[in-house]
Formats: C-alpha cells, structure tokens, sequence
C-alpha cells in the first residue's frame, strides 16, 4: 500500500469511533498512540493514566526520564548494495538492519505496522528526539476526553526513550516502555524498538541516514 494511501486509512481510523470500542490500546495504535493498558505488568514502568474516563489537564507528564544504557545489537552477515550508515526495515521479519559494509549489517528487532497500515518506501532521517513529548491530535482527543494536550516525555509516555522522525510523515522509529510489543504487528506504521536498542541506533546514526522499508528482504 502506498503511503498516501496509508494516511487517508490513519485519518478515516482517528476520526470514526469503533462501534465495539471506545478507543484503541495503546499498544496497538502506534503513530498516535492511547493510553496504557491500565492492567500493564508493574515492571513496564507504566503507571496508571491519572483520571481515567475523567478531563486530562493539559499538559501530562510522562514521568521520570532515566538514564538508559544501550544494548548493543547482534552483528549478521547480509549481504547488500545499500552504502554503510543506510537503516533497512524488514517488515515480514520484524527487523530492522543498519548496514555496516557490503556483507554486514547490526540487527534489531522490532515491530511493525498491522494489517492495513503496513508501508514501503524510502525516507530520511529528519530529526532526533530525546524523550520525546507525545501531542495526540484534536480528534483523538475529542474522542478520548481524557487525553492531554501534550504528555512529556517520560517513562509513562509511549513514545519511549528516543525517537527518529522519517522525513515528514507521521512516522517513527522510537523507543517503547512496552517491550511485549517487540516482534509483533500492532502499530499504525511506525516502528518500535526497546528502549536500550534505540538508544544504541540512535548513537550510531545521524540526520539524513536514508532509512527504506521494505516487505522483506
């Protein structure tokens, strides 16, 4: 699916209310995440979202911001033409590559996008973010009353430790506080990785690294 295609099914998703739900865990909605899964494991560093069904205040806070040492990935063999520095995204595998030569490459694992909001292409890296704020967008708030102007960034808010805007779409490579969703596809096409692992990517490239998905490899 392209792109564009992709955005008008986000836009139709974010302004039409499921007649079975009143709004999409968070854990499955990842270019404009929700609210946590209030029954999350205490170790997903969560919290509880303050006020549930209630009027949010403004601006959230996240929560702590702490120091995340990073974990360095797996190198593999793969052999390629895309140039050293260049992410490749796996979507079928769940995995995401930087290429370190013509036959090496570091491995992360990831997830991806669900059915329908799954893309290709190829975009750069427009900008990095550390703890990034999260502004979840008027409709969604008009929906979910409950949802803040603005969350800072933090422990609690689910765009995790770090984020790398591709060009200037909706999307993201960024950290997640839930790393069951690792391996999974349950996003609305971005693509998440541990927030150790994010840490690691994103001392390894710059803006302007040329990031292309692909269905697989």
């Amino acid at each position: 699916m392209s792109k564009s295609g992709i955005a008008g099914l986000l836009f139709v998703a974010l302004t039409t209310t499921a007649a079975a739900q009143s709004w999409v865990p968070w854990h499955q909605s990842n270019a404009y995440p929700e609210r946590p899964d209030r029954n999350a494991n205490a170790n997903s560093n969560f919290g509880l979202w303050p006020n549930p069904g209630g009027q949010a205040p403004a601006v959230l806070s996240g929560g702590d911001r702490p120091d995340i040492s990073p974990s360095a990935p797996r190198s593999i063999a793969l052999e390629t033409n895309y140039g050293p520095g260049t992410i490749v995204i796996d979507t079928r595998a769940r995995r995401l590559y930087l290429v370190q030569s013509s036959s090496q490459a570091l491995m992360y694992p990831i997830s991806v996008g669900r059915d329908g909001f799954r893309w290709t292409g190829t975009e750069k890296i427009s900008r990095v973010a550390e703890w990034p704020d999260w502004h979840p967008p008027a409709e969604m708030r008009e929906r979910q009353p409950e949802l803040p102007e603005k969350m800072t960034g933090g422990v609690r808010n689910p765009l995790g430790a770090r984020a790398l805007y591709l060009g200037n779409s909706l999307y993201r490579i960024h950290g997640t506080n839930d790393t069951r969703s690792i391996g999974q596809a349950n996003s609305s096409g971005c693509f998440r990785m541990t927030n150790a692992h994010v840490v690691d990517l994103v001392s390894r490239v710059k803006v302007g690294a040329t990031v292309v998905v692909k269905d697989r490899l």
